[in-house]
């Protein structure tokens, strides 16, 4: 095989539009697995939450929960530990910014046999929409308020 070959069969490998095609198949795969929960629906004392965004976008603010982790979606099946898997018979809600990758970080926690596990519809966006409060290090505040 020669280098244009070469070339060819990785560009076919990397084509753009057939991996987002994949992506929203699979965004379609979780929607049917995973429960989405309204915002009004969370419930701050008693369910864990665990809050998938990058560590940047953490110091903007997380949803203050009794119990909440900000463990970052790519991080998410090496950071289950001991602490996690005790909560197992909670209710567990992931969320993002959006809601895509809380989707997939809770499609992934059931694969990993977590039972009660719910994707936050609208992400932490759609919790500073409807008016609660957020808490970063300067404290609980709430957006536009």
């Amino acid at each position: 095989m020669n280098h244009n070959e070469q070339m060819q069969r990785y560009y076919e490998r990397c084509d753009m539009d057939q991996i987002k095609g994949r992506l929203k198949e699979l965004l379609a795969e979780a929607k049917q697995e995973i429960s989405e929960i309204n915002v009004d629906e969370v419930n701050l004392e008693k369910m864990v939450l665990i809050d998938v965004r990058e560590s940047d976008e953490f110091a903007s603010g997380i949803i203050p929960a009794k119990t909440v982790f900000t463990i970052p979606r790519g991080k998410l099946e090496f950071a289950v530990d001991d602490t996690l898997v005790e909560l197992i018979d909670h209710t567990i809600v992931c969320y993002c910014l959006k809601g895509a990758r809380g989707l997939m970080a809770a499609m992934i926690l059931k694969k990993l046999g977590f039972r009660n596990v719910v994707n936050l519809k609208g992400g932490i966006e759609a919790w500073v929409q409807s008016g609660k409060s957020i808490k970063n290090y300067l404290g609980l505040f709430t957006l536009g308020k």
